[in-house]
């Protein structure tokens, strides 16, 4: 074997080998970096997709808020005006189907949960329209308001107008009572010249008379009244004979009665005579009064004489027991 320090002869080299582990590793890392890109690219992209989605919902759902809002305000204003005015209630019948149409439409959108764009647009209108109407409500009860307020007004002073006609008419109907009563009391006849002559009849028809009680057949009252404001007529005077023994005479066969006074209340009477009066002037009564089936006693017999429920006159007349020869 050589010792030298010379190269010895080799063989002829052959080319390295190249080596691709390396470069797929690279694309590998190149796709994974392309894929993570792309998937942070996508994700940002659907985030902002989101986010855009999100807006619009957003801007979306305020605005069926607002509009459900509008609609409710409405609907509020539509109940305080057909609940306080029950004639404006009478004109919304008329009306009601119209307006219940509106309300059902506008409903049916707000229920929607992904309401389109152009249905709240319609919705919208609706609500504008019904608010109109409402409007023109709104007028109307201004106007029957203002009538109403008139007509109360109108009502009162009529009301104070007829209370004030009533107190006239109660103060007028008192004095025209009161005038009447005292024209009443003022048309009381008066009686004067009052006569008591007891008579005694003879059997040929002549009258004598006479004091003596078993001879007298009857009394013979007369008396003159008369009154300046009487009115000319009928009317009629109450004739009350008293006897001696204290009892009023009545018999009712005869056309004795009972009658009422201004002061004593109700009272017996023995005669009605029945008395024609002529305004301004005096009239002369007389009147007969005579016994059936006994004489008249001995005493004092009082006569009494009443008009319009008032004394107007009295007398008496004492009857005597007579002699043996009377």
């Amino acid at each position: 074997m050589s010792t030298t320090n010379y190269p010895s002869a080799s063989p002829q080299s052959q080319p390295p080998k190249k080596d691709f582990k390396n470069l797929i590793i690279g694309l590998l890392a190149a796709g994974f970096l392309g894929t993570w890109g792309y998937l942070l690219y996508n994700n940002n992209k659907q985030e902002q997709v989101h986010q855009t989605d999100q807006t619009q919902i957003a801007k979306v759902t305020d605005e069926k808020g607002q509009i459900q809002k509008n609609f409710d305000d409405a609907l509020v204003r539509l109940d305080s005006l057909t609940g306080t005015n029950n004639k404006l209630q009478a004109q919304l019948n008329s009306s009601n189907s119209e307006i219940a149409k509106k309300k059902s439409e506008i409903r049916s959108i707000l229920n929607k949960k992904n309401a389109t764009a152009a249905e709240l647009s319609r919705a919208k209108q609706l609500i504008g329209e019904l608010n109109n109407k409402i409007s023109d409500l709104e007028k109307q009860v201004q106007e029957l308001t203002t009538q109403n307020t008139q007509l109360t007004a109108d009502k009162t002073q009529l009301t104070q107008d007829k209370e004030k006609l009533t107190q006239d008419l109660q103060t007028t109907t008192t004095v025209k009572q009161e005038l009447e009563k005292k024209v009443d009391v003022a048309s009381t006849l008066n009686a004067t010249n009052i006569a008591i002559t007891p008579v005694h009849e003879k059997k040929n028809g002549k009258e004598k008379v006479t004091t003596t009680a078993k001879r007298v057949d009857k009394l013979i009252l007369s008396f003159d009244v008369n009154n300046r404001i009487a009115q000319s007529g009928q009317t009629e005077v109450y004739v009350c004979i008293t006897g001696p023994d204290g009892k009023q005479i009545s018999v009712p066969a005869l056309g004795s009665g009972t009658f009422t006074t201004r002061d004593e209340g109700d009272k017996p009477y023995t005669a009605k005579v029945p008395v024609d009066i002529e305004a301004g002037k005096t009239k002369s009564v007389e009147f007969a009064w005579k016994q059936q089936g006994t004489d008249f006693q001995k005493g004092v017999y009082k006569i009494e004489i009443y008009h319009n429920g008032f004394k107007i006159g009295e007398g008496t007349k004492e009857l005597k027991k007579g002699g043996l020869f009377s």
